[in-house]
């Protein structure tokens, strides 16, 4: 089978699927769920086939990613399997110098600060990701109906790390540049663009079915702000992948006062962390959207029907939305017991059946 029959074999296989269905806001079989970081820390068999390989390394090798990805479809019965990458994998991949520090985050060597350091970041190729190629295609051949999610991280989260070096909690350096250097700015997040859509489109090409776009940090900014300084990077991201006819998903976190944007900008499915209940959140983006979320992460490590009475109130919130994906408000926490992952997705599943 060619590798173009191959990725479309794959895709039709799961165009069927609630996941896919709830994307497009068509009628589903029950409510499809899928946790941000379902492949992880909190898995023992992730951790032991991590060990001792470093973070980044785990990223760019097929058998890991394929593994690691799978892992989570099996043990916790999930809708869609989520690309196991890191958001600055593509920027490694153009030979930015940074690690992933265990307990830190990304820390990157030389923070871009100057135009001089702009001329760093170079287009991204589909030969500087060969081995994401690769990885899709062994995905979809095992996933079969289930679908694979792209991954990628937005411009100004990437552009964030870039400027300050690593995790920030005050971002004064990024901010410094977007409201003292707006040109130097505007460029920065216009190549970034780029960059992140070369490696979508990779990601879709390989055979991905839908892709989603982590802007983490967007939550530090005011509407304003969003709208003039960010908002058109990821719709520049959005619209280089339109063409693809796959589901696009846009996520942040604290981005509560950004949800009307943030789908503004480009997005089919709307991310919503647990701050804001999703009948709300449906009022603020406006029709014509599917919402994903947004169960409070911490609600895990509570008993089980504290955890169902919850699951509950964010199914009831989503009643009458036009499409909904249930996730969590955030990613899946290292010391989270799996087996509560596994119990939430088969009471999703039960309440939900149609």
């Amino acid at each position: 089978m060619s590798e173009r029959s191959h990725q479309q074999t794959g895709r039709t296989a799961a165009h069927d699927s609630a996941f896919l269905r709830a994307c497009r806001r068509e009628p589903v079989p029950h409510t499809p769920v899928w946790f941000m970081r379902q492949a992880g820390r909190s898995l023992p068999e992730y951790r032991k086939v991590r060990e001792g390989v470093p973070m980044l390394e785990s990223c760019m090798r097929p058998d890991l990613v394929t593994e690691i990805t799978l892992q989570p479809v099996r043990r916790h019965g999930v809708d869609a399997a989520i690309f196991f990458s890191d958001i600055v994998v593509p920027l490694k991949a153009i030979g930015v110098d940074l690690d992933i520090k265990p307990g830190v985050g990304p820390v990157v060597a030389e923070p871009v600060r100057t135009r001089a350091d702009l001329e760093r970041l170079r287009p991204l190729d589909p030969s500087d990701v060969p081995y994401v190629t690769e990885a899709v295609g062994m995905l979809t051949a095992e996933l079969g109906a289930t679908p694979l999610i792209g991954f990628a991280g937005a411009p100004f989260t990437l552009a964030s790390y870039l400027i300050e070096g690593g995790p920030s909690r005050t971002y004064e350096n990024t901010k410094a540049m977007m409201y003292g250097d707006p040109q130097l700015w505007a460029d920065l997040v216009d190549r970034l663009a780029d960059i992140t859509a070369a490696f979508l489109r990779v990601q879709i090409e390989a055979g991905a079915s839908a892709v989603q776009l982590f802007d983490s940090w967007a939550g530090a900014l005011a509407p304003a702000d969003y709208r003039r300084y960010v908002m058109p990077a990821s719709t520049k991201v959005f619209q280089a992948v339109a063409g693809y006819g796959v589901p696009r998903i846009h996520f942040g976190v604290g981005t509560g006062e950004l949800l009307g944007l943030m789908g503004e900008a480009g997005a089919d499915v709307v991310g919503v962390d647990w701050r804001v209940p999703l009948d709300e959140a449906a009022r603020r983006v406006g029709p014509g959207k599917a919402l994903q979320g947004n169960l409070d992460p911490a609600v895990l490590f509570a008993p089980r029907e504290a955890v169902e009475a919850k699951a509950r109130e964010v199914l009831d919130a989503a009643r009458g939305l036009e499409g909904h994906v249930f996730n969590l408000g955030h990613g899946v926490m290292p010391s989270m017991d799996p087996d509560a992952l596994t119990r939430l997705v088969a009471y999703v599943h039960e309440q939900t059946a149609r």
